[in-house]
């Protein structure tokens, strides 16, 4: 298993304080390997980033809602996430691991429905493994629209393009995570960034701000990112969600502090109207909290 480096320990203050309701839409909570034993061949293991530690992090940066998205780590095992949502209470939400439809029943996916996980990622990156097969995911996609659910979408990190016809049949809300992986040295003409936009026409999908220190080809302070995330906001507005991706799993490099993140989020969105629509509307809208007033 690959060490890779830990989330920064001292998360600061943001410059401006985010608006009330700010939901961070994916941070992942993990645990002592003696409690929540790690799938055979998970691609890593973080047991220090547990949810106390993540809310600290959220106290920090004035966030007061999440959604704890299942990592690969666990698989279909999803005690560490029903154990962080009882903790962190009725302000979050949870995104279960797709392998959860090959490998438990019925029942278990009601327990998580009744837990409050209204959504299932699913992971392309061939690399962390958890891929479900051509027929598992069909057979998900029907399982995931009599559930009511979301599905999330890791990409490939060569980005979203090449995942667009596997994508074109789902019907229900998809969520595409980290800017669809674009490759920032392309700039605003990289296919991905085409294909995503192609993607927001549809409707019924969305796609999260996340992950700009690793989609930089730059480097901090990030500048190369800015205009992708631009283009996306400008293009759908109203379908548009921003993560943390708390504690920044398989980092390769130091994570940057928390703060620099949402700072990082400001530069794509000086508005301040269209702040609160990313950061508290369009996340209540889409995991289905109740609407905070202004």
């Amino acid at each position: 298993m690959v060490d890779y480096h830990p989330f920064n320990p001292t998360p600061r203050r943001p410059s401006v304080l985010p608006p009330k309701g700010t939901c961070d839409s994916q941070f992942h909570v993990l645990g002592d390997p003696e409690t929540y034993p790690t799938r055979p061949g998970a691609a890593y293991q973080m047991p220090s980033a547990t949810w106390d530690r993540a809310r600290h992090v959220h106290e920090q940066l004035g966030i007061s809602r999440g959604i704890i998205v299942q990592t690969t780590t666990y698989g279909a095992d999803h005690a560490v996430v029903l154990d962080g949502l009882k903790a962190m209470g009725p302000n979050y939400k949870g995104c279960a691991n797709a392998l959860v439809f090959a490998e438990k029943d019925a029942a278990y996916l009601r327990q998580l429905d009744d837990a409050g996980i209204n959504g299932a990622r699913f992971s392309f990156r061939q690399a962390l493994g958890a891929v479900l097969s051509d027929a598992d995911f069909r057979a998900a996609v029907d399982t995931l629209r009599d559930m009511g659910w979301y599905m999330k979408v890791q990409p490939e990190q060569t980005g979203i393009a090449q995942h667009v016809d596997k994508l074109s049949g789902v019907d229900i809300p998809i969520l595409i995570d980290h800017m669809g992986r674009a490759d920032a040295s392309k700039g605003v003409n990289d296919v991905n960034i085409t294909a995503l936009k192609k993607q927001l026409d549809r409707g019924n999908v969305w796609v999260m701000l996340s992950l700009g220190e690793k989609i930089s080809a730059t480097g901090a302070p990030y500048d190369d990112v800015v205009p992708l995330a631009q283009a996306l906001v400008e293009h759908a507005p109203e379908r548009c969600v921003w993560a943390t991706d708390w504690p920044h799993p398989v980092s390769k490099n130091a994570p940057p502090n928390d703060a620099d993140l949402l700072e990082l989020f400001y530069r794509y969105v000086p508005d301040e109207a269209l702040r609160r629509q990313i950061l508290v509307d369009n996340p209540a809208r889409l995991f289905g909290f109740e609407e905070v007033a202004p």
